[in-house]
């Protein structure tokens, strides 16, 4: 399984979600960096499930333990190896998805690929759960970032039909980003998190699921940061969110938007500001030809529906190839975006730190 990304941060993400443990191993983080797991056990809390009525009831405390890497707390220039252990799994709720997999989860394409030896507890190594060890890597790289000036920030754009303000493409004010952060449930407008709660207890109550769309946005990235084609920034971000699982759909800027706007329109007028070269506009979403722009860089990610709802679906029996029932049994968010967040933020960390890193080590 290619579990691991990056050039210059090399990132590895190992476990399944029912093994006794999951982490990541981080090599190539700059030595002489601390480390706040204060800060960091705060950011992984966001995540991690079993908060409220409207994620899955399984409770992990989601505590990481530094195996290495870490001198006094602070970057030694080895690999930083760390675990998150597994407390709270039932296994027995999965016996039967070897067999009759799960409409639109992984259980049918692991099963063809692995010849049945994969895990199926819990989704095994597929699960939403390994997002957690993302979010130990991309914490720390949020840290490192913060203190050079770039500050990530994400928030629940939509879920199902309920909508929040998007973000201002020219950026927000620091205290807005940090005020999100700090939510319960990361929406700019009170308003808009309640109507999306109820959208997903409406869901739970039918036994049923609702995605929605997350909106990131990085400001303070300088100019020049990424390379064109297959390294451009856009390629890299929307590999790394794509490996979240569930993630649909990724747009930069204006996104799709764009495609029923003129040139005219969509194209952002360079200007000077206090000696600076900006932009007046930012359809480009703070990103050209692959490479940073210094206008803050904003991004969707959009989220399907959670595939394991409480709702009998059709499905087939792999051993005899008969149509059957299926009733899944598990614990399942119904909605998983409000969690996704700061997964979100953990994967734009990784990328942009690592990128940051290729463009002028020495500076960094």
């Amino acid at each position: 399984m290619a579990s691991y990304f990056g050039k210059h941060i090399h990132i590895s993400v190992f476990g399944q979600s029912h093994a006794p443990a999951i982490g990541v191993t981080v090599d190539g983080l700059p030595a002489g960096e601390r480390v706040d797991l204060e800060a960091l056990q705060t950011f992984l809390r966001r995540r991690a499930p079993g908060r409220d009525a409207t994620s899955t009831p399984r409770k992990e405390g989601d505590v990481p333990k530094i195996l290495c890497g870490l001198v006094d707390g602070v970057t030694c220039g080895a690999p930083l190896a760390a675990v998150i252990e597994n407390t709270n799994t039932r296994s027995k709720d999965y016996d039967e998805l070897r067999d009759k997999p799960r409409p639109a989860h992984a259980d049918f394409t692991a099963q063809v690929k692995y010849g049945g030896h994969q895990d199926v507890r819990g989704g095994g190594h597929f699960s939403g759960r390994l997002t957690a060890p993302v979010c130990i890597a991309g914490g720390i790289a949020l840290q490192l970032l913060e203190r050079r000036g770039v500050h990530i920030a994400a928030h629940i754009r939509s879920i199902a039909q309920a909508e929040d303000r998007p973000f201002q493409p020219l950026g927000e004010p620091l205290e807005v980003l940090e005020g999100v952060k700090r939510s319960p449930f990361p929406v700019l407008e009170e308003r808009a998190g309640e109507a999306m709660r109820s959208a997903i207890l409406q869901a739970k109550a039918d036994g049923d699921s609702v995605g929605g769309v997350v909106e990131c946005i990085a400001q303070g990235v300088p100019v020049g940061v990424g390379s064109p084609m297959f390294q451009g920034l856009e390629s890299q971000l929307a590999a790394a969110l794509f490996a979240i699982p569930a993630v649909k759909g990724v747009e930069f800027g204006s996104g799709f938007e764009a495609a029923h706007m003129r040139g005219s329109e969509h194209n952002d007028p360079f200007a000077v500001e206090d000696g600076a070269v900006r932009t007046q506009t930012n359809h480009a979403g703070g990103i050209l030809g692959g490479i940073s722009d210094g206008m803050p860089i904003l991004f969707r990610a959009a989220f399907k529906p959670t595939p394991s709802i409480a709702q009998e679906q059709r499905t087939v029996r792999l051993s005899t190839r008969t149509q059957e029932a299926l009733q899944i049994h598990g614990r399942h968010d119904p909605c998983i975006v409000p969690r996704a967040v700061p997964v979100v933020e953990a994967a734009a960390a990784l990328v942009l730190l690592d990128a940051m890193l290729d463009r002028n080590t020495d500076r960094f």
